[in-house]
This record gives C-alpha cells, sequence and structure tokens, in this order.
C-alpha cells in the first residue's frame, strides 16, 4: 500500500513546542519513524506539512486527481476545529482519510473537543503520542482488505 501522510499547521514545530504535549521527537523523527514501519510492512509513505490551510486542501486534490495513494492519514492540527475547506476537500475525495493527532484533544480545551473534519474521515485516532499513526494505518490497512 501507498500513504500519504499530511501534518498541518504548528505540527512543524513538533518536539519543540509544548513538548508536556507533543513529546519531544521533531516531526523529522515522527516521519523517520513511520516511515521505518511501513517498510517493514512493505508499504510506502510520502510526507506533507503545511501551514497553509489552501497547500493542504491542493495535496488533497493531488493526491486524488493523480491516484497516487491507497489512503492519507492526516493530523490537520488546529484545522481540525475549523476548517471547512479541508473538510469539503476530504468529501470530494474517494480516497480513505484516517484524521489522527498526537494527543488527546477530548482531554484538553474544550474547542478542541470538536472536529469538523471527522465525519467525513473513515476513523480517528487520538492521544497515543506517534502510535497514532501506527494504529491509524493499521486501521486503514483493515478497511482497505
Amino acid at each position: 500500500m501507498k500513504f500519504l501522510v499530511m501534518n498541518g499547521v504548528n505540527l512543524n514545530l513538533t518536539g519543540k513546542r509544548e513538548k508536556s504535549v507533543y513529546g519531544t521527537q521533531t516531526l523529522d523523527d515522527i516521519n523517520e519513524k513511520i516511515a521505518t514501519y511501513c517498510a517493514k510492512k512493505g508499504d510506502e509513505v510520502d510526507f506533507y506539512q503545511s501551514n497553509i490551510e489552501g497547500e493542504l486542501v491542493n495535496k488533497i486534490h493531488e493526491a486524488f486527481l493523480n491516484k497516487s495513494y491507497d489512503a492519507i492519514l492526516f493530523n490537520a492540527g488546529a484545522f481540525t476545529h475549523y476548517s471547512y475547506a479541508l473538510r469539503d476537500a476530504i468529501a470530494a475525495i474517494d480516497i480513505p482519510v484516517a484524521e489522527v493527532h498526537i494527543s488527546n484533544v477530548h482531554a484538553r480545551e474544550e474547542f478542541r473537543n470538536k472536529s469538523v473534519l471527522s465525519e467525513v474521515c473513515v476513523g480517528v485516532v487520538c492521544g497515543f503520542g506517534i502510535g497514532s499513526y501506527f494504529a491509524a494505518i493499521e486501521g486503514l490497512r483493515c478497511k482497505l482488505q
């Protein structure tokens, strides 16, 4: 299988900001571990991060139009809670998308309890640190087989 792992706003600072919430591993560290995990399973994976909502929408469109991925893992960061543009982009494609969060968003500030993306994603994994990405990969694999 071929996965696209997308990370949104502020995730480029993972490991450098709010370490008590997001841990000390950088996004590059996390991506490296995901790549190793996927390689062991015989899967391919590409990574994309942007702090710009429109660029994330464009990447979703590109993945759909090019039919280049079997599934997408998406940690949209704060965009999760209010980006109807990202919601509509996910709803418009036929590639399964899993919503992923490093922290347990339901145990944090009240505004983080609502996701506008969840209803158009095939599943949601949160609260397991980088393990959330691995759980989402396995969930997507099951969904696709």
